[in-house]
């Protein structure tokens, strides 16, 4: 397997979070973005912040060449990567699910936070063309409200983001305003 990454730039504000350019190689990011363009069994779930497709990509039945992205080397890549600059301890991996944000959905302020049952999470964008006129921004923030704005993320095709979790590890996502934005999300917990 090629993995061609690049690497990521950790910053402890407005909370740890770290960004790379680069964090899934390209024909692994194109088979999956065809597969969610596609026959992806997209679910929509609504809730009080946000409203969006998702999918447990534990429980759906992944092509072959889509399933990489769950391998053990892929984890620990991503890991070593995104997670080690911010966070020494080990990690365990939870869970991954995909998102898919639609023209006119929009994720708002929150924190991820759900009391310590996950502690860090890794985001792989798989975009395409996209342009900040599509929207999509991932937005960083310093505090709960919008105008603690502090770092805008562009949701760059195979880039990724990792963050810890915590009462204050707010974001969001701007409102799409064309195109589909896709993003894989891994969850992981400190391992003690």
């Amino acid at each position: 397997m090629t993995v061609s990454q690049s690497h990521a730039l950790a910053r402890q504000a407005p909370f740890p979070h770290a960004v790379a350019g680069q964090a899934l190689d390209s024909d692994l990011a194109e088979n999956v973005l065809k597969w969610f363009e596609t026959t992806a069994p997209w679910r929509l779930r609504v809730e009080s912040f946000y409203e969006q497709y998702e999918m447990n990509l534990h429980e759906a039945e992944l092509p072959q060449e889509v399933a990489p992205v769950l391998s053990d080397e892929r984890v620990d890549s991503l890991r070593r990567q995104l997670l080690n600059p911010i966070e020494p301890q080990e990690l365990i991996l939870t869970e991954v699910n995909a998102h898919k944000l639609l023209p006119g959905q929009t994720i708002r302020i929150h924190n991820d936070y759900i009391g310590g049952e996950e502690t860090h999470r890794v985001l792989i964008q798989l975009n395409r063309d996209w342009t900040d006129d599509c929207g999509g921004i991932l937005m960083l923030f310093s505090g709960p409200t919008v105008e603690e704005v502090a770092r805008l993320i562009r949701p760059r095709h195979a880039s990724g983001m990792a963050f810890e979790i915590s009462p204050t590890s707010y974001h969001a996502v701007s409102t799409i305003r064309s195109g589909e934005r896709y993003t894989i999300v891994y969850s992981f917990k400190r391992a003690n």
